[in-house]
């Protein structure tokens, strides 16, 4: 007999537009061969089917669902595409580009990532197509095209293109600064000029035409119009030397956020393009993208692990650090889940794929990473309003100062023209403007790579301002499952014999309290006894014969059914069970002889993790559980820690608000499914040990993929440092504004020096944020 295996899937649904609908939905799919159950979330548009693999399909269930008149994924024409913009890496270029597509009828939405040079688009096919929206973008004087293998191609041409002009832009100028120093003809030298500002202005000038076609003034055109402005006053080296320096800053600016932007394209490549698949009798390579839900992958010694999957033979050790951050490789074997991108060690293993190429753990945190990086954090609110002001004012300011003093005062011109024009070079914001999201970006990548997820720029800020944290305990503090406490011998046998026959027997049980107690024999050394006529005896344990003995292994209840407890026995086990002790017990034919304590301990981390908790000055932490006070106490004491005991899910939300309401920023910590409520009155969201867990990487604010506390203590510094380095970045980007402004109306300050300033701002900022790529682990908020 074949054993199925079954499979939990989620098909979002579109089109339900009442209670009835989704019910015909769940009804139709349920009674569907194959399928085991169908629950629809009929407010989240999503159908979760559990089918046996082999005798149902993604692609049945789907047809059936379109069968019945809904859509399966989206709405009828609506398309979503992403589009790479070569040249989009200025906010004024996507000022641009947001103009243009909000004109065109059809386009429902669309999303920029400045820092991929990414804008999703989302829109109805019937209404307009592909390429009208990429014609709109062309309008731009930009150039787009669908994400993909030819968008970074291209990417890298234009990026050759661009350091070619500037290096011949360079060299007729200094060719032309020679002659003019060695007294040679003049004229020949400005000429020279002459063709530098063509070659290396040629583009600046094909972006400026645009913009003034858009109404929309950029720096392109701000710096043609000084540089106009400079050779018509006779000043061609300032003009030439403006051209070269910008030019050259824009290439710089390129390559800088190349290196950004490869944070995450280095995530998207920890996944391998192919799977050694078994068919039949044979492994065949296939891409990744072909592997069915189900179908059975070998990795061998050394492979990185394609999809994740479970785990159905084999032993070996896998570096889960690409997903969770853990430095320790975790053991793998039958019943494991392996993720995408991990990578396998010495052993070969045989798994069966859980989860298709696009819907891996990491093609999630890929896409959450993504999505995050698009939105905007609540400090990009005070630099839009300050550059909203300061463009326009600085750009009258140089007006002014171009006209008054010639007029009121009878100056030179040409004097203040130039004046005004250093003005016009000041007066564009990108280095302010873009200070923040090269910074939150590279935290958000950061965090990433250290196996913590962070869902936007706003909770990587508020992360910075917690003040108090509550934990839940199960699962969060302690480990989540009983661990063997202590063994108790009831005659005269060692307490290793005792766990030995324990686990024997249980070696052979598929309970979670047998699997603890299995692996701390193989934790203390005991070597496995051979067992026959195992039975499981339901609700109540298991026997065993051992070397012709039987042996029985089960609950307080079980052995007082068989009449071997003793009122003395009776009252010790009733006071370890008030302790909120789990017990089992261990015997042969005739007598007990011995107890199993067992226990939800903490977890290793936790005093760590909550001692550097307060040493970044959290100094307020409470526990809240639904145990009882008993328990919670002893918790707490072992972690010097309030606590608050006996909760329901409703007295959690209660608490949380009080905390909110006293301490202002509050953290609640769980498990990010049923801590969900909790989590919603709090200000950030924290789940732990995510990896693979569905509801909890898309219901927190923040996902800490491995089992691991002391992540929470690195995001919060991290948070932190990021607030710190935009800080910095805003404080020296206007700092250099208002110096140059005071320098260039008395006439202090050049053209080029105000380029370089300008440009040379941008490129420190962006620097300055990617420092945060290369933030430890082991960072500290006094760091």
């Amino acid at each position: 007999m074949i054993d199925h295996a079954v499979a939990e899937i989620e098909i979002r649904v579109n089109g339900m537009d009442c209670p009835s609908c989704a019910e015909k939905i769940e009804k139709a799919v349920a009674g569907m061969e194959g399928v085991e159950g169908a629950a629809i979330n009929f407010a989240g548009g999503k159908l979760t089917v559990r089918l046996v693999e082999g005798k149902a399909s993604v692609a049945k269930i789907e047809e059936q669902i379109q069968n019945l008149g809904f859509q399966v994924g989206k709405a009828a024409g609506e398309v979503t595409e992403k589009f790479h913009v070569e040249g989009m890496d200025c906010p004024d270029e996507s000022t641009l580009i947001e103009k243009k597509l909000a004109e065109l009828k059809g386009v429902t939405s669309f999303k920029f990532n400045l820092l991929s040079a990414e804008v999703i688009v989302s829109y109805d096919s019937r209404t307009v197509s592909r390429d009208k929206i990429m014609g709109a973008i062309a309008e731009t004087g930009m150039k787009a095209m669908l994400v993909g293998e030819s968008a970074s191609v291209s990417a890298k041409a234009s990026q050759r293109s661009h350091m070619i002009v500037t290096l011949v832009s360079g060299i007729l100028i200094a060719t032309g600064f020679a002659l003019s120093r060695s007294g040679l003809s003049e004229w020949f030298a400005t000429a020279l000029y002459f063709f530098a500002m063509i070659v290396g202005g040629f583009h600046i000038a094909r972006k400026a035409v645009y913009s003034v076609r858009n109404l929309t003034f950029d720096m392109n055109f701000l710096m043609a119009t000084a540089v106009v402005g400079a050779a018509s006053i006779g000043e061609w080296l300032e003009g030439a030397s403006v051209v070269f320096l910008f030019s050259l800053a824009q290439y710089l600016e390129m390559h800088s956020m190349d290196r950004a932007r490869n944070a995450i394209q280095s995530l998207m490549k920890l996944a391998p393009d192919n799977a050694l698949v078994r068919r039949g009798e044979k492994e065949v390579v296939v891409p990744v993208s072909e592997v069915e839900l189900g179908e059975t992958f070998v990795i061998r010694p050394g492979d990185k692990v394609p999809l994740d999957g479970k785990v159905l033979s084999g032993l070996s050790a896998v570096n889960q650090a690409p997903i969770t951050g853990e430095s320790a490789p975790a053991v793998k074997k039958r019943g494991d889940t392996v993720f995408a991108g991990t990578i396998n060690g010495d052993g070969s293993l045989v798994v069966k794929a859980t989860h298709r190429a696009d819907d891996t753990t990491l093609a999630r945190i890929i896409h959450m990473v993504e999505e995050a990086q698009a939105q905007r954090a609540p400090m990009q609110n005070f630099v839009d309003t300050f550059a909203k002001y300061y463009t326009p004012a600085v750009i009258s300011l140089a007006a002014l100062v171009v006209i008054l003093p010639p007029l009121a005062l009878g100056q030179p011109f040409a004097t203040w023209l130039y004046r005004g024009l250093v003005l016009l070079v000041i007066s564009c914001p990108c280095a302010l403007v873009i200070s923040t999201p090269v910074s939150i970006v590279s935290g958000l990548a950061s965090a990433a790579r250290h196996g913590v997820l962070i869902k936007g720029g706003i909770y990587l800020e508020k992360a910075g301002s917690l003040k108090a944290i509550a934990f839940d305990k199960t699962g969060t503090l302690t480990i989540g499952h009983p661990c063997v406490k202590e063994i108790i011998s009831l005659d005269s046998r060692p307490a290793e014999d005792v766990l030995g026959i324990a686990a024997a027997i249980e070696g052979h049980s598929e309970h979670h309290l047998g699997r603890s107690i299995v692996e701390e024999a193989c934790r203390r050394g005991i070597p496995a006894r051979r067992i026959e006529s195992f039975q499981a005896i339901p609700g109540k344990g298991a026997c065993a014969a051992i070397d012709g003995e039987t042996y029985y292994v089960g609950s307080h209840r079980l052995f007082e059914e068989m009449q071997f407890c003793t009122p003395e026995l009776d009252k010790r086990m009733e006071n370890l069970e008030k302790e909120t002790r789990t017990l089992v017990l261990v015997g042969n034919k005739s007598a007990p002889l011995g107890v199993i304590v067992m226990i939800d301990a903490v977890r290793k981390s936790s005093r760590d993790a909550l001692r550097l908790l307060r040493e970044t000055g959290i100094h307020k932490m409470i526990m809240l559980t639904g145990d009882n006070k008993g328990t919670a106490a002893a918790i707490a004491k072992e972690l010097d820690i309030e606590y608050r005991a006996e909760l329901l899910p409703q007295d959690k939300v209660t608490t949380m608000h009080e905390l909110v309401e006293r301490h202002g920023h509050v953290a609640m910590v769980g498990d990010g499914v049923n801590d969900a409520p909790a989590m919603a009155a709090s200000t950030i969201g924290v789940a732990m040990g995510t990896a693979g867990t569905d509801t909890a990487l898309e219901t927190a604010d923040i996902a800490l993929m491995a089992d691991d506390l002391l992540k929470l203590p690195f995001a919060i510094c991290l948070s932190r440092k990021t607030l710190s380095v935009i800080r910095q970045n805003i404080a020296l980007s206007i700092a250099i504004k208002l110096v140059f402004l005071a320098l260039a109306i008395p006439g202090m300050a050049t053209l080029w020096m105000a380029v370089f300033a300008d440009m040379g701002a941008s490129l420190l900022v962006t620097f300055n944020g990617m420092r945060l790529f290369a933030v430890k682990e082991t960072l500290r908020c006094t760091e």
